[in-house]
């Protein structure tokens, strides 16, 4: 999330050093105790973990990498920006503000250009190579286009991810309803063997109480036929 608020400024900074000290300073601020380096080598690992999900399938992204979602909308935001200031430069007509990349960025950057990433940074390369050309209301088209393009990729990949989640949740509910039933037949089934166990039990009450009684009523009957005959 702090990387996240200082990815346009990492993108302007050639040196990024005291931007990874402030990202650390942050982070100890929310009680974790990292160095500046630290916070840069776990950047570096997400990054290369995120690059490692293209070849994923969309469900298993987020038992794999749970962050994936958080670093896609990073690198989409950045995206963005950078088509915004090629657009802005090409319908004004005029040399646009270079946008400086750090060390860690261009490595970023270069990870990301394969797979999803590297068809959109192909046709801003294209896009740029235009720019220089006389023809500015083509160039601006074009940009535009390419734009539209990128945007309704991210959100049929979105709408993929919203369809394999509600899947997802919906086999999740049918499993934990299933489970339910499962659990309320063995509780009506314990219910059951309890009330039988109790009706069985005062059955055997009832015959012992029967066979007491007996026993005591023929115990007496012998003791009065023994005074009788001792009389």
């Amino acid at each position: 999330m702090i990387r996240a608020e200082l990815d346009p400024t990492f993108m302007e900074k050639k040196r990024n050093k005291v931007l990874w000290e402030v990202i650390s300073k942050n982070m100890k601020e929310k009680g974790y105790n990292r160095s500046a380096e630290q916070c840069k080598c776990k950047w570096k690992n997400l990054v290369t973990r995120y690059k490692g999900c293209e070849t994923i399938e969309p469900e298993s992204m987020r038992h794999q990498f749970p962050f994936y979602n958080e670093l896609q909308a990073i690198f989409t935001s950045r995206m963005q920006r950078m088509l915004w200031v090629d657009a802005e430069g090409a319908a004004s007509g005029s040399k646009k503000k270079a946008v400086h990349l750090s060390s860690d960025e261009e490595e970023d950057n270069e990870e990301i250009s394969e797979g999803e990433k590297g068809s959109s940074r192909k046709r801003i390369r294209k896009g740029k190579a235009v720019g220089g050309a006389s023809c500015t209301s083509g160039n601006s088209n074009s940009l535009r286009e390419t734009l539209e393009d990128f945007m309704k990729q991210q959100m049929q990949m979105e709408m993929q991810w919203r369809e394999t989640f509600e899947a997802r949740e919906n086999e999740r509910r049918m499993k934990e309803m299933e489970w339910r039933q499962i659990m309320e037949g063995i509780e009506n089934e314990r219910t059951t063997m309890d009330r039988r166990w109790g009706e069985i039990e005062e059955q055997r009450r009832a015959r012992e109480e029967a066979r007491a009684e007996k026993r005591d009523a023929l115990i007496t009957a012998l003791l009065n036929k023994l005074r009788r005959e001792d009389m």
